[in-house]
Protein backbone atom coordinates (compact mmCIF):
# COMPACT_ATOMS: atom_id res chain seq x y z
CA UNK A 1 0.00 0.00 0.00
CA UNK A 2 2.87 2.36 0.83
CA UNK A 3 4.39 1.60 -2.58
CA UNK A 4 1.14 2.51 -4.37
CA UNK A 5 0.90 5.72 -2.35
CA UNK A 6 4.48 6.58 -3.29
CA UNK A 7 3.82 5.93 -7.01
CA UNK A 8 0.73 8.16 -6.94
CA UNK A 9 2.67 10.89 -5.12
CA UNK A 10 5.57 10.53 -7.57
CA UNK A 11 3.25 10.96 -10.56
CA UNK A 12 1.27 13.88 -9.13
CA UNK A 13 4.37 15.73 -7.90
CA UNK A 14 6.73 14.52 -10.58
CA UNK A 15 8.35 17.93 -11.00
CA UNK A 16 9.46 17.97 -7.36
CA UNK A 17 10.72 14.39 -7.47
CA UNK A 18 12.55 15.03 -10.72
CA UNK A 19 14.30 18.02 -9.16
CA UNK A 20 15.39 15.75 -6.29
CA UNK A 21 16.71 13.19 -8.77
CA UNK A 22 18.65 15.89 -10.65
CA UNK A 23 20.13 17.27 -7.41
CA UNK A 24 21.13 13.82 -6.17
CA UNK A 25 22.35 12.17 -9.37
CA UNK A 26 23.40 15.01 -11.70
CA UNK A 27 24.29 13.82 -15.19
CA UNK A 28 23.12 10.30 -14.27
CA UNK A 29 19.58 11.69 -14.43
CA UNK A 30 19.62 10.96 -18.15
CA UNK A 31 20.20 7.26 -17.39
CA UNK A 32 17.42 7.27 -14.78
CA UNK A 33 14.98 8.88 -17.20
CA UNK A 34 16.00 6.37 -19.88
CA UNK A 35 15.36 3.47 -17.49
CA UNK A 36 11.95 4.76 -16.36
CA UNK A 37 10.69 5.20 -19.93
CA UNK A 38 12.30 1.94 -21.06
CA UNK A 39 10.69 -0.04 -18.22
CA UNK A 40 7.30 1.65 -18.68
CA UNK A 41 7.23 0.82 -22.39
CA UNK A 42 9.33 -2.35 -22.40
CA UNK A 43 8.08 -4.46 -19.50
CA UNK A 44 4.40 -5.28 -19.61
CA UNK A 45 4.14 -5.62 -15.80
CA UNK A 46 5.05 -1.95 -15.19
CA UNK A 47 2.29 0.04 -16.92
CA UNK A 48 1.78 2.29 -13.89
CA UNK A 49 5.08 4.17 -14.24
CA UNK A 50 4.77 7.81 -15.40
CA UNK A 51 5.06 8.43 -19.11
CA UNK A 52 3.49 11.59 -20.55
CA UNK A 53 3.85 13.56 -17.32
CA UNK A 54 7.50 12.53 -16.93
CA UNK A 55 8.34 13.77 -20.43
CA UNK A 56 6.46 17.02 -19.83
CA UNK A 57 8.20 17.66 -16.50
CA UNK A 58 11.64 16.83 -17.92
CA UNK A 59 11.03 19.22 -20.81
CA UNK A 60 9.98 21.97 -18.40
CA UNK A 61 13.06 21.51 -16.21
CA UNK A 62 15.40 21.59 -19.21
CA UNK A 63 14.57 25.30 -19.66
CA UNK A 64 15.86 26.33 -16.23
CA UNK A 65 19.22 28.10 -16.02
CA UNK A 66 21.93 25.78 -14.74
CA UNK A 67 19.81 22.65 -15.24
CA UNK A 68 21.73 19.48 -16.03
CA UNK A 69 19.01 18.63 -18.54
CA UNK A 70 19.22 20.06 -22.06
CA UNK A 71 16.43 19.62 -24.56
CA UNK A 72 18.36 17.99 -27.44
CA UNK A 73 20.12 15.20 -25.47
CA UNK A 74 16.94 14.83 -23.40
CA UNK A 75 14.80 14.20 -26.48
CA UNK A 76 17.39 11.76 -27.89
CA UNK A 77 17.57 9.86 -24.58
CA UNK A 78 13.81 9.57 -24.20
CA UNK A 79 13.33 8.67 -27.86
CA UNK A 80 15.88 5.85 -27.65
CA UNK A 81 14.24 4.55 -24.47
CA UNK A 82 10.80 4.57 -26.10
CA UNK A 83 11.91 2.82 -29.31
CA UNK A 84 14.08 0.23 -27.57
CA UNK A 85 11.44 -0.35 -24.89
CA UNK A 86 8.69 -1.15 -27.40
CA UNK A 87 11.06 -3.37 -29.39
CA UNK A 88 12.04 -5.37 -26.29
CA UNK A 89 8.37 -5.66 -25.30
CA UNK A 90 7.57 -6.95 -28.78
CA UNK A 91 10.33 -9.58 -28.56
CA UNK A 92 9.16 -10.68 -25.10
CA UNK A 93 5.62 -11.05 -26.44
CA UNK A 94 6.89 -13.02 -29.43
CA UNK A 95 9.00 -15.26 -27.18
CA UNK A 96 6.57 -16.07 -24.37
CA UNK A 97 3.20 -14.64 -25.42
CA UNK A 98 1.81 -17.94 -26.68
CA UNK A 99 3.46 -20.10 -24.01
CA UNK A 100 1.90 -18.48 -20.94
CA UNK A 101 -0.19 -21.04 -18.98
CA UNK A 102 -3.86 -20.35 -19.68
CA UNK A 103 -4.80 -20.93 -16.03
CA UNK A 104 -2.41 -18.19 -14.82
CA UNK A 105 -3.67 -14.66 -14.14
CA UNK A 106 -1.79 -13.40 -17.19
CA UNK A 107 -2.83 -16.33 -19.32
CA UNK A 108 -6.47 -15.38 -18.78
CA UNK A 109 -5.68 -12.06 -20.42
CA UNK A 110 -3.52 -13.57 -23.17
CA UNK A 111 -4.95 -16.86 -24.43
CA UNK A 112 -4.89 -18.58 -27.82
CA UNK A 113 -8.29 -17.35 -28.95
CA UNK A 114 -7.48 -13.74 -28.03
CA UNK A 115 -4.11 -14.04 -29.72
CA UNK A 116 -5.76 -15.13 -32.95
CA UNK A 117 -8.14 -12.17 -32.74
CA UNK A 118 -5.24 -9.86 -31.87
CA UNK A 119 -3.25 -11.15 -34.85
CA UNK A 120 -6.16 -10.45 -37.20
CA UNK A 121 -6.65 -7.02 -35.66
CA UNK A 122 -2.98 -6.07 -35.90
CA UNK A 123 -2.79 -7.31 -39.50
CA UNK A 124 -5.66 -4.96 -40.34
CA UNK A 125 -5.01 -1.99 -38.04
CA UNK A 126 -1.56 -2.74 -36.61
CA UNK A 127 0.24 0.43 -37.59
CA UNK A 128 -2.47 2.73 -36.27
CA UNK A 129 -2.74 0.68 -33.08
CA UNK A 130 0.96 0.92 -32.26
CA UNK A 131 1.02 4.63 -33.06
CA UNK A 132 -2.12 5.58 -31.10
CA UNK A 133 -1.13 3.37 -28.15
CA UNK A 134 1.83 5.68 -27.51
CA UNK A 135 -0.57 8.28 -26.17
CA UNK A 136 -2.61 5.94 -23.97
CA UNK A 137 -1.35 4.96 -20.48
CA UNK A 138 -1.38 1.18 -19.80
CA UNK A 139 -2.30 0.46 -23.45
CA UNK A 140 1.11 1.90 -24.38
CA UNK A 141 2.77 -0.87 -22.34
CA UNK A 142 0.45 -3.67 -23.43
CA UNK A 143 0.22 -3.07 -27.21
CA UNK A 144 3.82 -4.04 -28.18
CA UNK A 145 3.59 -7.26 -26.16
CA UNK A 146 0.37 -8.28 -27.92
CA UNK A 147 1.87 -7.28 -31.29
CA UNK A 148 4.80 -9.63 -30.67
CA UNK A 149 2.66 -12.44 -29.28
CA UNK A 150 0.35 -12.25 -32.30
CA UNK A 151 3.36 -12.41 -34.67
CA UNK A 152 2.86 -8.99 -36.23
CA UNK A 153 5.53 -8.39 -38.89
CA UNK A 154 8.46 -6.82 -37.02
CA UNK A 155 9.59 -4.47 -39.79
CA UNK A 156 6.03 -3.16 -40.06
CA UNK A 157 5.89 -2.84 -36.26
CA UNK A 158 9.24 -1.05 -36.10
CA UNK A 159 8.18 1.62 -38.60
CA UNK A 160 5.20 2.62 -36.47
CA UNK A 161 7.19 2.15 -33.28
CA UNK A 162 9.70 4.77 -34.47
CA UNK A 163 6.97 7.09 -35.78
CA UNK A 164 4.95 6.85 -32.57
CA UNK A 165 7.99 7.34 -30.34
CA UNK A 166 9.11 10.37 -32.33
CA UNK A 167 5.75 12.15 -32.16
CA UNK A 168 5.14 11.18 -28.51
CA UNK A 169 8.53 12.30 -27.21
CA UNK A 170 8.61 15.53 -29.22
CA UNK A 171 5.04 16.48 -28.35
CA UNK A 172 5.34 15.87 -24.60
CA UNK A 173 8.86 17.22 -24.02
CA UNK A 174 8.44 20.29 -26.23
CA UNK A 175 5.09 21.04 -24.58
CA UNK A 176 6.92 21.08 -21.24
CA UNK A 177 9.82 23.05 -22.74
CA UNK A 178 7.60 25.83 -24.13
CA UNK A 179 4.74 25.89 -21.63
CA UNK A 180 5.94 24.14 -18.46
CA UNK A 181 7.42 27.27 -16.89
CA UNK A 182 4.46 29.57 -17.40
CA UNK A 183 3.53 30.84 -13.90
CA UNK A 184 0.02 29.37 -14.09
CA UNK A 185 1.48 25.96 -15.02
CA UNK A 186 4.26 26.04 -12.40
CA UNK A 187 1.82 27.05 -9.65
CA UNK A 188 -0.66 24.32 -10.56
CA UNK A 189 1.62 21.55 -11.76
CA UNK A 190 -0.34 18.78 -10.02
CA UNK A 191 -3.50 19.87 -11.84
CA UNK A 192 -1.57 19.96 -15.11
CA UNK A 193 -0.35 16.39 -14.52
CA UNK A 194 -3.91 15.25 -13.81
CA UNK A 195 -5.01 17.02 -16.98
CA UNK A 196 -2.30 15.23 -18.98
CA UNK A 197 -3.43 11.88 -17.57
CA UNK A 198 -7.10 12.61 -18.33
CA UNK A 199 -6.34 13.71 -21.90
CA UNK A 200 -4.18 10.61 -22.40
CA UNK A 201 -6.97 8.31 -21.22
CA UNK A 202 -9.69 9.90 -23.42
CA UNK A 203 -8.87 7.80 -26.55
CA UNK A 204 -9.03 4.62 -24.44
CA UNK A 205 -12.43 5.63 -22.97
CA UNK A 206 -13.81 6.56 -26.41
CA UNK A 207 -12.59 3.24 -27.83
CA UNK A 208 -14.21 1.32 -24.94
CA UNK A 209 -17.55 3.13 -25.32
CA UNK A 210 -17.48 2.63 -29.10
CA UNK A 211 -16.79 -1.10 -28.74
CA UNK A 212 -19.67 -1.43 -26.25
CA UNK A 213 -22.02 0.43 -28.58
CA UNK A 214 -20.95 -1.67 -31.57
CA UNK A 215 -21.52 -4.86 -29.57
CA UNK A 216 -24.93 -3.64 -28.45
CA UNK A 217 -25.91 -2.78 -32.03
CA UNK A 218 -24.67 -6.17 -33.22
CA UNK A 219 -26.78 -7.92 -30.57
Amino acid sequence: MDFITYIIDFILHIDQHLVEIINNFGIWTYIILFLIVFIETGLVVFPFLPGDSLLFAAGALSVLDGSILHIVPLVITLWLAAVIGDSVNYQIGKKIGTSIPEDSWFGKLINKEKMEKAEAFFNKHGGKTIFIARFMPFIRTFAPFVAGASRMNYRYFLNYNILGATVWVLLCTLAGYFFGNFPIVKDNFSLVVIGIIVVSVIPMVVSFIKSKMDKKNAD
